[in-house]
């Protein structure tokens, strides 16, 4: 009766035993089920896709707005008058000026530009020697002195009568003046005024340029009054009829 006993005990803890596997086998089994869950979650989670994202606040910065500008149009350009620009009056020159000749400029034209008068063109050549007084010709870019308007054109020093001979007076040039027409203003000669000046040539004197006259050098040569013609008869005489004398008879 021991043995029976015994070996139904043998059997019972075998078959306790036995049970206590099978329950962990089950326990570990649905542990790693369970596990094996939680990590594919957290994978699908925290996939491409990321619905975890979703769930929770990030620390992405607020993007800035940016504005689209308005086309604002333009506005419509209204045509206006055009204003004719007002001539500017040139200011009166106190003194003589230096000019720059222009495109079509001419020494007329300057001298009515400036209002000089009818004797501009003789003071500006009087100032400007460089310019051939015949030809009167000037070039654009050229610089040349222009008159005050009012100023006189340089008149030729009078002689007083009681000067000494070979005094010195100061003249000078005009337009077409030659040494011997200065000469013969002064009383002088064209030797004297060459020597008192240093004259290389006697022909090169330009206009506005200052000499230095010897006066007296010569006597005057007085002028003779002009001669009077007989005036002819404007009545022929054959035209001229004479008067008959009557002639008085003696009564008897």
């Amino acid at each position: 009766m021991e043995n029976k006993g015994s070996t139904r005990d043998v059997i019972s803890s075998y078959r306790r035993r036995r049970q206590q596997s099978n329950t962990l086998f089950v326990y570990g089994a649905a542990g790693l089920l369970v596990l094996a869950g939680l990590v594919l979650l957290i994978l699908w989670l925290t996939g491409p896709s990321k619905p975890l994202t979703g769930l929770f606040a990030t620390s992405t910065p607020t993007p800035t707005l940016t504005f689209t500008p308005t086309i604002t149009p333009s506005p419509t350009s209204t045509a206006t008058a055009t204003l004719t620009p007002t001539q500017t009056l040139t200011p009166t020159a106190s003194a003589p000026f230096s000019y720059t000749v222009q495109e079509n400029d001419s020494l007329a034209s300057i001298s009515d530009k400036f209002g000089l008068g009818t004797k501009g063109i003789l003071l500006i050549l009087q100032l400007n020697p460089q310019i051939d007084p015949t030809t009167q010709i000037i070039r654009v870019g050229d610089q040349i002195i222009v008159p005050n308007p009012g100023m006189e054109l340089f008149t030729s020093t009078p002689v007083p009568a009681n000067l000494p001979r070979g005094q010195l007076l100061t003249y000078t040039v005009q337009p077409n003046d030659t040494l011997a027409g200065i000469a013969s203003l002064f009383n002088s000669t064209v030797d004297a005024i060459v020597t008192a000046n240093n004259l290389t040539n006697a022909n090169a004197i330009q206009v506005g340029e200052q000499l230095k006259i010897p006066v007296n050098m010569v006597t005057p040569t007085a002028t003779r009054p002009p001669t009077s013609t007989p005036r002819t008869p404007t009545t022929p005489l054959a035209s001229v009829t004479p008067v008959p004398s009557v002639t008085a008879s003696a009564t008897p």
